[in-house]
């Protein structure tokens, strides 16, 4: 145990004031104790792992913060076959990247999109990560949940925890916290990963979208493209002391994207069809409603569009849009503050409504702070 920790010390945007006290968890269990005891006794608690998507007020946390150390990647299985299924059951503790670099070494194909993202693995369910045409959605097959809305301890497939775009259940007000994950990935004995899915990554590899490329290779790339935009956290490049993308592209009717300029970028969005529900013997039932068609907006083309540029600040303020990346707001000398940042939040919302009509919302989890 640990008295009066600076939160600025635990988190990649190093902003936050103090914690009452924190507790290492370096197991499943001790971090359920850890976790319970707070309820029981009516004690604020934080569960935080790599510190890399939060953003912690000046005031501290007037509370318990559970620091996730829990370790270990174990298969669960033993298939056999030149392309075949494999499971692994991650600790909630093991950092992210260190999972991913471990899956490519032994040739595990499925989330090597995703390498360079910071934080724990137990964070990445929460908010559905994703990177380069992949997310956590597409390998994760069950999280060992402490489930405080039920009361116990259980595994929860992946399912029930409606992941989807940078969101999840978890994120929308399910009390619980991820003990550890499964995920399903698939060796090759090629070495090659998944089809690649993003124009970006397959013009950096050289390859065509939907053809696949070797995992090393596919890493090496996901890793220049991020550090190319301060995404890896780099003690030599102060744009990457922030909490990663500030802000979700926002999701909005093809309508409303019509009224939009020509050139900004878009994608639309695939509306799964609704589910329907026959008793044996009844009538056909009559199709539903269609889904109204959606197109996802690229959030960083509607911030340069609004004049803020990269590398912006307030006069005064020590928070700054990134040099590399208009989404990223970072800490560049170390000296902002929680205040300072949000400042800068706010002012980039304010902008970007009064230009477009378009809110933007927070990616981070904003931990005594609001929005």
């Amino acid at each position: 145990m640990a008295e009066r920790v600076r939160l600025a010390d635990l988190t990649t945007l190093r902003v936050g004031g103090e914690a009452e006290r924190t507790i290492d968890a370096t197991t499943a269990d001790e971090l359920e104790a850890a976790v319970l005891d707070a309820e029981a006794a009516g004690e604020p608690w934080l569960v935080l792992g790599g510190g890399s998507n939060v953003v912690v007020s000046d005031a501290g946390f007037d509370g318990v913060v559970v620091r996730v150390r829990s370790r270990g990647i174990e298969r669960l299985d033993d298939a056999v076959g030149s392309a075949r299924p494999v499971r692994l059951r991650v600790q909630a503790g093991e950092p992210w990247d260190a999972l991913v670099e471990h899956c490519v070494r032994e040739g595990f194909g499925g989330i090597e999109a995703l390498s360079g993202i910071p934080g724990s693995v137990g964070a990445a369910p929460m908010q559905n990560i994703g990177a380069y045409g992949q997310e956590i959605a597409d390998s994760l097959v069950a999280v060992e949940l402490l489930d405080l809305d039920a009361g116990e301890r259980r595994v929860v497939p992946a399912p029930e925890l409606r992941l989807g775009y940078r969101t999840s259940a978890l994120k929308e007000g399910w009390r619980g916290v991820v003990l550890s994950v499964d995920l399903a990935l698939e060796a090759r004995d090629d070495r090659f990963g998944m089809p690649v899915a993003y124009a970006q990554l397959a013009d950096a590899l050289g390859v065509e979208i939907g053809e696949r490329a070797p995992l090393v290779g596919v890493r090496s790339a996901v890793l220049g493209l991020r550090a190319a935009k301060g995404m890896v956290l780099d003690d030599d490049d102060p744009n990457s002391f922030s909490a990663g993308s500030f802000f979700t592209n926002p999701i909005v009717s093809e309508s409303f994207a019509a009224t939009l300029p020509s050139e900004a970028p878009r994608w639309p969005q695939q509306p799964e069809p609704p589910a329907l529900a026959v008793p044996l013997g009844a009538e056909p039932a009559l199709p539903r409603e269609p889904v109204p068609a959606t197109v996802k907006l690229s959030a960083a083309w509607l911030i340069e569009h609004a004049g803020i540029h990269r590398g912006f600040a307030l006069p005064g303020s020590a928070a700054a849009v990134s040099k590399k990346h208009t989404l990223a707001l970072c800490n560049p000398s170390g000296r902002a503050t929680a205040a300072e940042v949000l400042q800068l939040a706010t002012y980039i919302q304010t902008r970007v409504q009064s230009e477009f009509g378009i809110v933007l919302h927070p990616e981070p989890v904003l931990v005594g702070v609001g929005l």
